[in-house]
């Protein structure tokens, strides 16, 4: 399950080294920890990083094909997380470790900033391929956070885009080696620990607003 930790002032979200798939508990226990982050009295900025070979593989189709009954209320529990990363009122950046598909791509471009290994991994969004069309709030949060241009590519085709690939196209800001990528992704927050937080968080919903209420519609 996801841990915390902090590097002075700089919160790191371990997000596991397995496929990280956003079950039920994996969303109750991230919540609980950015609960932390949120209610930590000084200074803080969060890095969102997984370990080994994915950052997070999105929905827990194992999960979903027990309890189909439940999809609805599921993807609102996914889609509420992800409004919640984008409205945070610390800095936020995703530290895109490995593969990240599906709701795990929509989780790093929920972040304000994404820096991701240059040499492994995949940044899909496999929604064609399955089939499963986007749900509307993930629709917006990809087409909000993309130019028309990288969501076309990314949204309609199902093509994995390596790091490099992900940074040409604007999927990601940048990329690092694996060993230094989470150090990275702590030194591009870390000059933004001191905003206040009010502040940041009423920008964050002013520029998201549409997006986060299309995240939230029940």
């Amino acid at each position: 399950m996801p841990e915390l930790r902090q590097d002075d002032g700089v919160f790191v979200l371990d997000l596991g080294d397995e496929e990280n798939r956003l079950s039920p508990d994996w969303l109750k226990n991230v919540h609980s920890l950015l609960d932390s982050v949120v209610d930590h009295p000084g200074p803080a900025a969060l890095v969102t990083a997984g370990r080994g070979k994915f950052f997070s593989n999105g929905l827990d189709l194992d999960w979903l094909a027990g309890h189909g009954d439940q999809l609805v209320p599921y993807v609102a529990d996914v889609q509420a997380l992800l409004a919640r990363v984008l409205t945070l009122p610390v800095p936020t950046i995703a530290a895109v470790n490995g593969h990240a598909f599906g709701a795990g791509a929509m989780l790093a471009l929920a972040h304000d900033f994404r820096i991701m290994r240059a040499d492994r991994g995949y940044f899909c969004f496999p929604e064609i391929d399955i089939p499963l069309p986007f749900a509307p709030g993930m629709a917006a949060l990809v087409q909000g956070k993309l130019t028309p241009a990288a969501a076309v590519a990314s949204m309609t085709t199902g093509k994995r885009f390596g790091g490099v690939e992900a940074r040409a196209l604007g999927l990601v800001d940048d990329v690092a080696d694996e060993a230094a990528l989470v150090q990275a992704a702590i030194e591009r927050v870390r000059p933004l620990v001191g905003k206040d937080r009010a502040t940041l968080g009423g920008i964050k919903s002013t520029m998201y607003g549409t997006i986060a209420t299309a995240l939230t519609a029940r």
